[in-house]
């Protein structure tokens, strides 16, 4: 018998069985509520997954393919979400605190069968419908401990972690794993029907997207497509990269800009690049906390994902790293010739959703202390892994952004100007941020001081330049891997950097944080605070987690000083700057990172700037230890914050404790040939 065929049987027999559950009444009245309802939803699904090999997507009316996507969604949209054993909080209060919390994370798990019904993928299909029988039948045999629910949870992600995180490294490198891109170079992107073929939560806003750019000329969209890949292959000529060794690119985006991707894939396909498109993770072995990496439809509900962004405290322990490394190890030897010649991601961000400030549920999964560390180890290690098989010298990426129709009313407006935004005169820009960048290079230190109720102050060391001839401490940041124009960055020395940084308000990876103020001592975070919750202590985990992601302290790894008032013009003139992206945001001010520097994992590449200088800030001294242990250099994370130009009373440059020149006084540019800055800066006020 076949793998196939053996498959299939035990398809065939789990499908049988969920049929009998939604009409049995043999479990304790505890549980039958849930297992009714789910097995209910896993027959729909099995039926479905039916009519989708039948062809039933390509002959359903626009209404039948909105309805079925409702029915598929409903339970985790925010109406319903009160009620929804996904809900942490309803889960435990309905099943208890012993089995709440594991049916929950099986609920999570199941709602992954979506996409594995529209792709076809049977193996995932059968191990969650086997997985959710196992737990029924432990549940029938009375009494029964929620430590043997929780070995069965735990052995299902143990047992298949094979199969799932060597398919999740597959999809990121292997271009015949194609489901996606048959979707977009197979349909007519005029009907919006094609986006129900992803089997993604799909909702107005991306078939009011789609429809958007359907009203574009070939040539516009072109254009569009052009600006973004160009940026990509720009970056590798700037890099000094080969781009000619690379046969694959990835290109990440969200539902409703086929148009654009489709384009792009074919001006990839001239530099000699086929496209890998995978799916956002749904396994949570492989997903990465709240993060979607790969394409995505609309987010069902925001709060659905906080809450499970740490399931896998579950199952995380030292055995399961270990296996999990093992795996990745021996599934990237597998493919390391297509991981040698992938490029790296190419990225299409969008922004305009109504910002999120999460609740954090006590009942929620969360990594306790030893797993906090345990899993600061696997990154380093799992980085380490991928890197020796995409080499980080030799790959690139490039990111571009534009507004999706939530917005608001202004939506076509604002896309047309993100539009020119992405494509302002970057000569005119490399010229002004040239004339900053001599003056920084003549400086040590970089001195940064908040207006009025901004409480920041800060000092920035400066690496020493050997030979100020032939080099460089800042980046001259044009249009290339960062769309769009506009910033100057450097890698700070950590020693002597010190002092406080202070926003008022900021959304970082889509969370709000209120009065965020963070210390550093040496470069190093050492306190930290803000006011989203009530207590010192919620706001200190909330920023452990999804700023430090669990490590003990970050260094700054990027200061850099964005110049694109254009940007901030937009952000003003449409109030929304609440709403722009990190990759806009962070041009429209100084903005600092915590975590890796810019140059992790090719510290060794010379970079040069435009005008031939060797930018030799592409370390620091924590990066250096790579060269003894590569698990201590680095952190994994990169988050960047931005204080907008109006909360900065000064920056100025500094050698030996003296100024020497400034770059913005009381949130205007100051230093002559940056004009043109202020220009804009004026018309916004």
């Amino acid at each position: 018998m076949s793998r196939e065929e053996y498959l299939e049987e035990r398809f065939s027999l789990v499908t049988d069985r969920i049929f009998e559950i939604k009409d049995e009444e043999k479990l304790p009245e505890q549980f039958l509520g849930y297992f009714k309802k789910t097995a209910d939803f896993l027959e729909y699904l099995i039926r479905l997954h039916g009519k989708i090999q039948d062809g039933w997507l390509k002959t359903a009316s626009l209404e039948e393919l909105r309805k079925n996507n409702e029915r598929l969604y409903q339970d985790i949209l925010p109406e319903n979400y009160e009620t929804s054993y996904a809900n942490p909080a309803y889960a435990e209060k309905l099943l208890g605190k012993e089995f709440g919390p594991l049916i929950c994370f099986l609920e999570a798990e199941i709602r992954g069968l979506i996409v594995f019904v529209y792709e076809n993928r049977l193996f995932d299909m059968t191990v969650i419908l086997e997985l959710f029988v196992q737990i029924y039948n432990l549940l029938e045999e009375s009494p029964v401990s929620a430590e043997e629910v929780r070995e069965s949870l735990y052995w299902y992600v143990s047992d298949y972690s094979e199969e799932m995180v060597s398919r999740r490294i597959c999809e990121a490198v292997d271009p015949d794993l194609d489901f996606a891109v048959k979707i977009i170079e197979n349909s007519d992107l005029s009907d919006v029907r094609y986006l129900y073929q992803f089997g993604e939560y799909v909702t107005q806003n991306e078939e009011e997207m789609a429809k958007f750019l359907s009203e574009f000329s070939q040539e516009e969209i072109d254009k569009m497509a052009r600006t973004f890949s160009e940026g990509y292959r720009i970056g590798f000529v700037v890099g000094k990269k080969d781009l000619s060794k690379k046969k694959t690119v990835n290109i990440r985006y969200q539902l409703g800009f086929e148009r654009m991707v489709k384009s792009a894939v074919g001006q990839f396909a001239k530099m000699g690049l086929r496209p890998t498109i995978y799916r956002s993770a749904v396994h949570a072995v492989n997903r990465n906390g709240q993060n979607r990496i790969g394409y995505y439809g609309a987010v069902p509900n925001r709060q659905y994902d906080y809450d499970h962004k740490e399931d896998n405290a579950l199952f995380f322990n030292q055995e399961f790293v270990c296996r999990k490394l093992r795996v990745m190890q021996v599934a990237y030897e597998q493919v390391k010739e297509l991981a040698n010649t992938h490029a790296g991601p190419a990225v299409i961000e969008t922004f305009g959703e109504e910002p999120f400030e999460p609740e954090t549920k006590a009942e929620a999964w969360s990594l306790n202390p030893h797993q906090q560390k345990l899993k600061v180890t696997y990154s380093n290690e799992a980085g380490q892994i991928v890197n020796r098989y995409i080499i980080g010298e030799e790959r690139s990426f490039t990111i571009i952004a534009y507004p999706v129709c939530e917005i608001g009313a202004d939506f076509r407006e604002i896309f047309k100007e993100t539009v020119r935004l992405n494509n302002l005169d970057y000569h005119l820009y490399q010229n002004i941020q040239q004339t900053m960048i001599d003056v920084l290079d003549k400086g040590d230190s970089v001195h940064i001081k908040g207006k009025g109720a901004n409480e920041t102050d800060l000092r920035i060391m400066l690496h020493t330049l050997k030979n100020s001839e032939k080099e460089t401490n800042f980046e001259n940041c044009v249009a290339d891997v960062n769309i769009p124009v506009g910033e100057v960055f450097t890698s700070p020395k950590l020693e002597g950097t010190n002092g406080v940084l202070h926003v008022s308000g900021v959304y970082l990876s889509g969370l709000y944080y209120k009065n965020l103020k963070i210390c550093l001592e040496d470069g190093k975070t050492t306190q930290y605070s803000c006011e989203n919750f009530e207590t010192a202590d919620e706001n200190k985990s909330y920023i452990e987690s999804n700023i430090l992601y669990h490590h003990e302290f970050l260094p700054i790894g990027e200061f850099a000083i964005g110049t694109n008032t254009t940007a901030y013009r937009m952000g003003r003139k449409y109030g929304i700057e609440a709403k722009l992206p990190i990759l806009i945001a962070e041009k429209t001010g100084p903005h600092f990172a915590l975590g890796d520097t810019c140059y992790s994992w090719s510290e060794d590449t010379a970079v040069y700037n435009p005008d031939g200088k060797e930018i030799i800030a592409r370390d620091n001294e924590i990066s250096l230890l790579r060269k003894e242990d590569a698990g201590k250099a680095y952190f994994g994370c990169h988050t960047d914050i931005t204080i907008p130009y109006e909360e900065i009373e000064f920056i100025r440059v500094e050698k030996e404790g003296r100024e020497i020149a400034s770059i913005i006084e009381n949130g205007r540019f100051s230093l002559v040939g940056t004009e043109e800055l202020n220009r804009v800066l004026d018309e916004t006020c």
